[in-house]
């Protein structure tokens, strides 16, 4: 498995149209691959996310796990600095391998928080929503899904001594797509925080395969870092 970064140009038109679709995010993610590569594998899968940090820096970064090396320069041509700086790419394999049982380490989620209605608790009780898949749309829903999730792929998130998750929700919007005639909306949130591994196979599944639905829009990328 490989994990790569690449620096986008916010400034340049094309990028701005790259970021503004996730359709055409992710057509830009696929060709960076050779036509016979491996999409997906028994090791994981094209994940991808996009990372944008506040000012004053602004900088904007697509990252991408994959199981083959990807090309990033078409992306960069268009989109970022071809001249000094075309993304790095680097083997997966050191991190995967670290990962032990008890260990903390700092992660990063993009994610699309859903769940299944069972019974429909608005005001208005509307029969034809229960049974789909609706997007968990307040600040506690969001927290909950993933509190909620993470020891099934692997890890805790770990809580501060007055009892409460060190866990940072941001970036939550309800994003709108057309597609062929179609409207897709999809509910995102970006998770910040402190994990301890549980089980280290099921975390590096996570990490290879992603969490949560939407993966083709640009979320389920779980991404970890040392703690110092």
């Amino acid at each position: 498995m490989y994990i790569s970064r690449l620096p986008l140009n916010v400034r340049r038109p094309e990028a701005i149209r790259l970021l503004a679709s996730p359709y055409r995010m992710h057509a830009a993610v696929e060709n960076a691959f050779l036509p016979d590569a491996c999409r997906a594998s028994d090791e994981g899968r094209i994940l991808w996310r996009v990372d944008s940090s506040p000012a004053p820096t602004k900088e904007t970064w697509l990252y991408v796990v994959s199981p083959d090396r990807p090309d990033f320069s078409h992306i960069a041509e268009q989109c970022g600095w071809p001249t000094t700086c075309i993304g790095e790419t680097k083997d997966y394999s050191p991190v995967l391998r670290r990962l032990g049982a008890g260990q903390q380490w700092r992660f990063r989620l993009k994610a699309n928080p859903a769940r299944k209605v069972l019974v429909d608790q608005g005001k208005d009780p509307n029969p034809k929503v229960v049974g789909t898949i609706q997007g968990c749309v307040t600040m506690a829903q969001q927290v909950e899904w993933l509190l909620s999730r993470s020891e099934g792929h692997g890890f805790r998130v770990v809580n501060s001594e007055d009892g409460f998750p060190v866990l940072t929700v941001s970036q939550r919007h309800t994003e709108k797509y057309g597609r062929q005639g179609k409207k897709v909306t999809i509910t995102t949130a970006m998770y910040d925080g402190v994990l301890t591994v549980c089980d280290p196979d099921l975390l590096r599944h996570t990490l290879c395969f992603g969490m949560g639905r939407a993966k083709g829009f640009g979320c389920g990328l779980l991404t970890v870092s040392p703690m110092s």
